[in-house]
């Protein structure tokens, strides 16, 4: 049920502190996927250390405006309780929270440092699986349609289970 995994997936992204990447992934990078608009698209001869700030940042602020984006089209503010964000987040908090209770301020260390690697290890695949590639634009202004060729991922199911 794609409801079901939207839902898990949000869960999963709020316990390493991360929701909007189940935002701007769907929504922006999966539509400017190797493009100049898009951060999770790694650059020919960008090295990881340019990469990573840049698209953790990017995505994150994209994320809020891809929300807002959607939330004003259907008539709510941003700053509502329909904004996905911020319940994710919420999330977020309430877990930072209750490892601050339960291990005083090492819980806290010990959940930040978790979501710090699960992030990098996330835009790590982006910048692998994206690395250098590009569509081209074409002469309507529009991009070419996304093919396999604009990713360096495998669709199958092993590499799927190890991703």
């Amino acid at each position: 049920d794609t409801r079901t995994e939207q839902w898990s997936g949000g869960l999963l992204l709020a316990t390493v502190c991360y929701s909007g990447f189940k935002v701007e992934h769907i929504r922006g990078h999966h539509v400017h996927v190797s493009t100049p608009e898009d951060a999770s698209s790694s650059r020919y001869g960008q090295s990881l250390y340019q990469f990573l700030p840049h698209a953790i940042v990017h995505n994150t602020a994209n994320a809020w405006k891809l929300e807002a984006q959607r939330l004003r089209k259907a008539g709510h503010s941003p700053l509502s309780w329909h904004n996905e964000l911020i319940w994710w987040n919420v999330i977020s908090i309430a877990l930072a929270a209750m490892f601050t209770l339960a291990w005083s301020w090492m819980g806290l260390v010990y959940f930040l440092g978790q979501s710090l690697v699960a992030i990098t290890l996330l835009e790590i695949i982006n910048y692998v699986e994206h690395y250098g590639l590009h569509r081209r634009k074409l002469d309507n202004g529009r991009y070419e349609r996304t093919t396999i060729e604009h990713s360096w991922n495998s669709n199958y199911l092993l590499t799927n289970l190890f991703l």
